[in-house]
């Protein structure tokens, strides 16, 4: 293995164009995968386990968390939801990269995960709040009382930026998406995700004793 795969974390307020960058990674590069999760709830029509989602049962689903098998998890309107550890700690090893659009609590739950050190996390701000909500309005996609519930929502999960490695202000689409990619190929040569450079070492020290 030439390099091992990063967890990105990708997290903003609603509105500040994380989605769409998400999908602009996703096309960039195929070894940026999406991170499928779990959940308790019953599968939709044209859903499959293991491509929409990981669908279990509650205790199934509380017996992998309580076994460290889930790196995040959270409960939306009585069904769990979770980042199962097994397919993302066999996707890094295979040097893919997982790509997590989770909040600030999925963030953190990632981070303190035993997969934590392989971590590269990105916040993304929006250049003002009459901007955010400007976006909001402008997309069409909610209601005027949604809307109000994401602005007031937002403040609090702003407030979690210093929690990231990197922090970008997307004023202009295509200026973040390229310092997005930027971070990431530089971050993929971090050591910790060269597990070959161990067996370089090696021989250039053996290379010493044979001289």
């Amino acid at each position: 293995m030439t390099r091992r795969g990063l967890l990105i974390i990708l997290s903003s307020p609603s509105g500040a164009g994380k989605s769409t960058l998400a999908k602009r990674l996703l096309q960039w590069d195929s070894d940026i995968r999406f991170s499928v999760s779990a959940t308790t709830r019953a599968p939709r029509v044209g859903e499959e386990h293991g491509r929409e989602y990981y669908f279990h049962t509650r205790d199934e689903f509380e017996t992998m968390v309580a076994q460290g098998d889930m790196l995040e998890h959270a409960e939306v309107f009585g069904n769990l939801y979770g980042s199962p550890r097994g397919p993302v700690e066999g996707a890094i090893n295979q040097g893919h990269d997982i790509l997590f659009d989770v909040d600030w609590q999925g963030g953190q739950q990632i981070r303190n995960s035993a997969l934590g050190q392989h971590v590269l996390s990105i916040f993304i701000l929006p250049p003002s709040i009459p901007e955010l909500e400007r976006r909001l309005v402008t997309r069409g996609q909610d209601s005027a009382e949604v809307i109000e519930n994401r602005m007031a929502k937002s403040h609090n999960e702003i407030s979690h930026w210093p929690e990231y490695n990197y922090v970008l202000v997307n004023q202009d689409i295509d200026e973040t998406d390229a310092k997005l990619k930027t971070i990431i190929t530089a971050e993929r040569m971090r050591l910790s995700q060269q597990p070959s450079i161990v067996e370089t070492v090696r021989r250039l020290n053996r290379e010493y004793e044979e001289r």
